[in-house]
Protein backbone atom coordinates (compact mmCIF):
# COMPACT_ATOMS: atom_id res chain seq x y z
CA UNK A 1 0.00 0.00 0.00
CA UNK A 2 1.34 3.23 -1.49
CA UNK A 3 1.14 6.54 0.91
CA UNK A 4 -1.39 8.29 -1.53
CA UNK A 5 -3.52 4.91 -1.34
CA UNK A 6 -3.22 5.05 2.78
CA UNK A 7 -4.18 9.04 3.20
CA UNK A 8 -7.06 8.22 0.93
CA UNK A 9 -8.21 5.32 2.90
CA UNK A 10 -7.58 6.98 5.85
CA UNK A 11 -9.94 10.33 4.78
CA UNK A 12 -12.61 7.41 3.44
CA UNK A 13 -12.62 5.49 6.62
CA UNK A 14 -12.77 8.82 8.62
CA UNK A 15 -15.57 10.50 6.78
CA UNK A 16 -17.85 7.12 6.68
CA UNK A 17 -17.78 6.19 9.78
CA UNK A 18 -19.56 9.17 11.03
CA UNK A 19 -21.26 10.20 7.61
CA UNK A 20 -24.43 7.24 7.70
CA UNK A 21 -22.78 5.47 3.97
CA UNK A 22 -21.06 2.54 5.67
CA UNK A 23 -17.34 2.52 6.47
CA UNK A 24 -16.88 -1.04 6.06
CA UNK A 25 -18.83 -0.92 2.73
CA UNK A 26 -16.68 2.30 1.69
CA UNK A 27 -13.05 0.51 2.70
CA UNK A 28 -13.88 -2.51 0.77
CA UNK A 29 -14.91 -0.76 -2.54
CA UNK A 30 -11.46 1.69 -2.12
CA UNK A 31 -9.16 -1.58 -1.33
CA UNK A 32 -11.02 -3.12 -4.57
CA UNK A 33 -10.40 0.70 -6.58
CA UNK A 34 -7.24 1.12 -5.23
CA UNK A 35 -5.59 -2.39 -5.94
CA UNK A 36 -4.81 -3.07 -2.30
CA UNK A 37 -2.81 -6.15 -2.61
CA UNK A 38 -0.95 -6.03 0.94
CA UNK A 39 -1.03 -8.98 2.96
CA UNK A 40 -4.39 -10.04 5.18
CA UNK A 41 -2.55 -9.40 7.90
CA UNK A 42 -0.71 -5.67 6.67
CA UNK A 43 -4.49 -5.11 5.80
CA UNK A 44 -5.83 -5.70 9.11
CA UNK A 45 -3.13 -3.83 10.78
CA UNK A 46 -3.96 -0.31 8.44
CA UNK A 47 -7.95 -1.10 9.45
CA UNK A 48 -7.33 -1.07 12.83
CA UNK A 49 -5.15 1.98 13.05
CA UNK A 50 -7.67 4.01 11.02
CA UNK A 51 -10.40 2.22 13.30
CA UNK A 52 -8.54 3.48 16.44
CA UNK A 53 -8.23 7.15 14.73
CA UNK A 54 -11.74 7.37 14.07
CA UNK A 55 -12.32 5.97 18.06
CA UNK A 56 -10.37 9.01 19.42
CA UNK A 57 -11.72 11.67 17.50
CA UNK A 58 -15.24 10.56 18.91
CA UNK A 59 -13.68 10.20 21.93
CA UNK A 60 -12.37 14.12 21.39
CA UNK A 61 -15.69 15.40 20.47
CA UNK A 62 -17.70 13.78 23.02
CA UNK A 63 -15.15 13.92 26.26
CA UNK A 64 -17.56 15.58 28.18
CA UNK A 65 -20.60 12.84 27.44
CA UNK A 66 -17.71 10.38 28.02
CA UNK A 67 -16.35 11.74 31.60
CA UNK A 68 -20.54 11.50 32.62
CA UNK A 69 -20.35 8.33 31.12
CA UNK A 70 -17.30 6.90 33.39
CA UNK A 71 -18.79 8.96 36.19
CA UNK A 72 -21.87 7.22 36.48
CA UNK A 73 -20.49 3.62 36.52
CA UNK A 74 -18.43 4.54 39.42
CA UNK A 75 -20.78 6.31 41.36
CA UNK A 76 -23.13 3.53 41.82
CA UNK A 77 -26.26 6.12 42.47
CA UNK A 78 -29.45 5.45 40.21
CA UNK A 79 -29.33 9.01 38.56
CA UNK A 80 -29.46 9.91 34.95
CA UNK A 81 -25.55 9.57 34.32
CA UNK A 82 -25.61 5.92 35.49
CA UNK A 83 -28.68 4.99 33.18
CA UNK A 84 -27.05 6.26 30.76
CA UNK A 85 -24.21 4.16 30.94
CA UNK A 86 -25.91 1.14 31.19
CA UNK A 87 -27.77 1.52 28.06
CA UNK A 88 -24.97 1.93 26.31
CA UNK A 89 -23.61 -1.11 27.61
CA UNK A 90 -26.95 -2.80 27.21
CA UNK A 91 -26.76 -1.47 23.28
CA UNK A 92 -23.39 -2.88 23.28
CA UNK A 93 -24.20 -6.64 23.96
CA UNK A 94 -26.26 -7.33 20.82
CA UNK A 95 -23.00 -6.73 18.57
CA UNK A 96 -20.34 -7.82 20.98
CA UNK A 97 -22.36 -11.44 20.71
CA UNK A 98 -22.57 -11.42 17.04
CA UNK A 99 -18.66 -10.73 17.07
CA UNK A 100 -17.29 -13.48 19.27
CA UNK A 101 -19.75 -16.49 18.07
CA UNK A 102 -19.82 -15.45 13.97
CA UNK A 103 -16.21 -14.30 13.54
CA UNK A 104 -14.96 -16.29 10.85
CA UNK A 105 -18.17 -16.26 8.47
CA UNK A 106 -18.48 -12.32 9.16
CA UNK A 107 -14.41 -12.01 8.49
CA UNK A 108 -15.42 -13.92 4.86
CA UNK A 109 -17.74 -11.29 3.70
CA UNK A 110 -14.85 -8.52 3.94
CA UNK A 111 -13.02 -9.88 0.95
CA UNK A 112 -13.51 -7.39 -1.81
CA UNK A 113 -17.71 -8.57 -2.22
CA UNK A 114 -18.46 -5.89 -4.18
CA UNK A 115 -22.05 -7.43 -4.90
CA UNK A 116 -23.11 -7.88 -1.32
CA UNK A 117 -21.97 -4.44 -0.58
CA UNK A 118 -23.79 -2.70 -3.19
CA UNK A 119 -26.97 -4.61 -1.50
CA UNK A 120 -26.14 -3.29 1.47
CA UNK A 121 -25.92 0.16 0.49
CA UNK A 122 -29.38 -0.17 -0.85
CA UNK A 123 -30.80 -1.56 2.48
CA UNK A 124 -28.72 1.65 4.23
CA UNK A 125 -30.57 4.19 1.70
CA UNK A 126 -33.71 2.71 2.49
CA UNK A 127 -33.44 3.19 6.31
CA UNK A 128 -32.31 6.57 5.72
CA UNK A 129 -34.74 7.98 3.42
CA UNK A 130 -37.52 6.01 5.91
CA UNK A 131 -35.99 7.93 9.14
CA UNK A 132 -35.85 11.42 7.28
CA UNK A 133 -39.51 11.44 6.97
CA UNK A 134 -39.81 10.90 10.85
CA UNK A 135 -41.52 14.10 12.82
CA UNK A 136 -39.35 15.65 15.27
CA UNK A 137 -39.63 14.43 19.08
CA UNK A 138 -37.88 15.44 22.08
CA UNK A 139 -38.29 11.48 23.44
CA UNK A 140 -35.01 9.89 25.49
CA UNK A 141 -33.35 6.89 24.44
CA UNK A 142 -35.32 4.23 27.12
CA UNK A 143 -33.31 0.23 28.00
CA UNK A 144 -35.55 -1.31 24.88
CA UNK A 145 -34.75 1.10 22.87
CA UNK A 146 -31.08 1.05 23.63
CA UNK A 147 -31.21 -2.76 23.21
CA UNK A 148 -33.21 -2.39 19.79
CA UNK A 149 -30.59 0.18 18.29
CA UNK A 150 -28.01 -2.89 19.51
CA UNK A 151 -29.52 -5.34 17.85
CA UNK A 152 -29.37 -2.97 14.59
CA UNK A 153 -25.56 -1.92 15.55
CA UNK A 154 -25.23 -6.14 15.12
CA UNK A 155 -27.12 -5.92 11.42
CA UNK A 156 -24.69 -3.30 10.82
CA UNK A 157 -22.08 -5.33 10.87
CA UNK A 158 -22.20 -6.52 7.52
CA UNK A 159 -20.04 -4.43 5.12
CA UNK A 160 -22.65 -2.02 2.97
CA UNK A 161 -24.69 -1.30 6.41
CA UNK A 162 -23.70 1.79 7.63
CA UNK A 163 -23.36 1.61 11.35
CA UNK A 164 -24.33 5.26 12.19
CA UNK A 165 -26.68 5.35 9.34
CA UNK A 166 -28.45 1.97 11.03
CA UNK A 167 -28.25 2.99 14.46
CA UNK A 168 -29.11 6.77 14.25
CA UNK A 169 -32.19 5.81 11.64
CA UNK A 170 -33.80 2.74 14.33
CA UNK A 171 -32.98 5.04 17.17
CA UNK A 172 -35.45 8.22 14.85
CA UNK A 173 -37.88 5.69 13.81
CA UNK A 174 -38.26 4.99 17.64
CA UNK A 175 -39.13 8.14 18.18
CA UNK A 176 -36.19 9.81 19.88
CA UNK A 177 -35.10 13.20 19.14
CA UNK A 178 -32.56 13.23 16.36
CA UNK A 179 -29.78 14.70 18.15
CA UNK A 180 -30.05 12.76 21.05
CA UNK A 181 -29.92 9.46 18.43
CA UNK A 182 -26.63 10.67 16.84
CA UNK A 183 -24.96 11.32 20.23
CA UNK A 184 -26.39 7.77 21.27
CA UNK A 185 -25.20 6.29 18.10
CA UNK A 186 -21.90 7.76 18.01
CA UNK A 187 -20.96 7.23 22.07
CA UNK A 188 -21.99 3.36 21.82
CA UNK A 189 -19.59 2.51 19.04
CA UNK A 190 -16.68 3.70 20.85
CA UNK A 191 -16.06 0.42 23.36
CA UNK A 192 -16.69 -1.66 20.40
CA UNK A 193 -14.24 -0.04 18.64
CA UNK A 194 -11.34 -0.55 21.18
CA UNK A 195 -12.44 -4.00 22.07
CA UNK A 196 -12.32 -4.94 18.19
CA UNK A 197 -8.72 -3.55 18.05
CA UNK A 198 -8.01 -5.32 21.13
CA UNK A 199 -8.98 -8.71 20.17
CA UNK A 200 -7.52 -8.49 16.86
CA UNK A 201 -3.98 -7.42 18.41
CA UNK A 202 -4.38 -10.67 20.82
CA UNK A 203 -5.58 -12.98 18.30
CA UNK A 204 -2.39 -13.29 16.55
CA UNK A 205 -3.03 -12.20 12.91
CA UNK A 206 -1.12 -8.49 12.74
CA UNK A 207 2.29 -8.88 11.77
CA UNK A 208 4.05 -5.04 12.09
CA UNK A 209 7.56 -6.96 10.56
CA UNK A 210 6.62 -5.89 7.25
CA UNK A 211 4.76 -3.29 7.86
CA UNK A 212 5.71 0.90 6.42
CA UNK A 213 5.15 2.52 9.51
CA UNK A 214 4.74 5.65 7.37
CA UNK A 215 1.59 4.05 5.62
CA UNK A 216 0.38 3.72 8.76
CA UNK A 217 0.81 7.48 10.49
CA UNK A 218 -0.79 8.97 7.46
CA UNK A 219 -3.80 7.12 7.53
CA UNK A 220 -4.24 7.24 11.19
CA UNK A 221 -3.81 11.15 10.99
CA UNK A 222 -6.08 10.95 7.95
CA UNK A 223 -8.34 9.23 9.65
CA UNK A 224 -8.44 11.05 13.08
CA UNK A 225 -8.76 14.99 11.16
CA UNK A 226 -11.28 13.31 8.79
CA UNK A 227 -13.40 11.50 11.51
CA UNK A 228 -12.74 15.30 13.73
CA UNK A 229 -14.78 16.95 10.87
CA UNK A 230 -17.45 14.55 9.77
CA UNK A 231 -19.08 14.28 14.17
CA UNK A 232 -19.00 17.46 13.76
CA UNK A 233 -21.24 18.18 10.61
CA UNK A 234 -23.13 15.10 11.05
CA UNK A 235 -24.74 16.09 14.36
CA UNK A 236 -25.62 19.18 12.47
CA UNK A 237 -27.44 17.14 9.49
CA UNK A 238 -29.26 14.85 11.97
CA UNK A 239 -30.56 18.40 13.06
CA UNK A 240 -31.75 19.64 10.30
CA UNK A 241 -33.47 16.47 8.56
CA UNK A 242 -30.67 16.03 5.73
CA UNK A 243 -30.71 12.35 5.99
CA UNK A 244 -31.91 12.08 2.23
CA UNK A 245 -29.44 13.26 0.60
CA UNK A 246 -27.38 10.30 1.74
CA UNK A 247 -29.76 8.04 0.99
CA UNK A 248 -29.60 9.27 -2.46
CA UNK A 249 -25.63 8.83 -2.30
CA UNK A 250 -25.86 5.14 -0.81
CA UNK A 251 -28.67 4.21 -3.71
CA UNK A 252 -26.12 5.45 -6.64
CA UNK A 253 -23.02 4.47 -5.03
CA UNK A 254 -24.95 0.56 -4.27
CA UNK A 255 -26.17 0.30 -7.63
CA UNK A 256 -23.15 1.18 -9.23
CA UNK A 257 -21.28 -1.35 -7.50
CA UNK A 258 -23.51 -4.21 -7.90
CA UNK A 259 -23.18 -3.10 -11.88
CA UNK A 260 -19.32 -3.55 -11.09
CA UNK A 261 -19.66 -6.72 -9.75
CA UNK A 262 -22.18 -7.99 -12.37
CA UNK A 263 -19.61 -6.65 -15.08
CA UNK A 264 -16.16 -7.76 -13.88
Amino acid sequence: MSELDALLLGIIQGLTEFLPVSSSGHLELGKAILGDTSLPSESLLFTVVVHFATALSTIVVYRKDILDILKGLFQFKWNDDLKFSLKIILSMIPAAVVGVLFDEEIEALFNGNILFVGFMLIVTALLLWLADKAKDTNKNVSFPNALTIGISQAIAILPGISRSGATISTAVLLGIDKTKAARFSFLMVVPLILGKIAKDIMSGDITTTSSNNLVLIIGFISAFVAGLVACTWMIKLVKKSKLSYFAIYCLVVGLIAIGVAYFQ
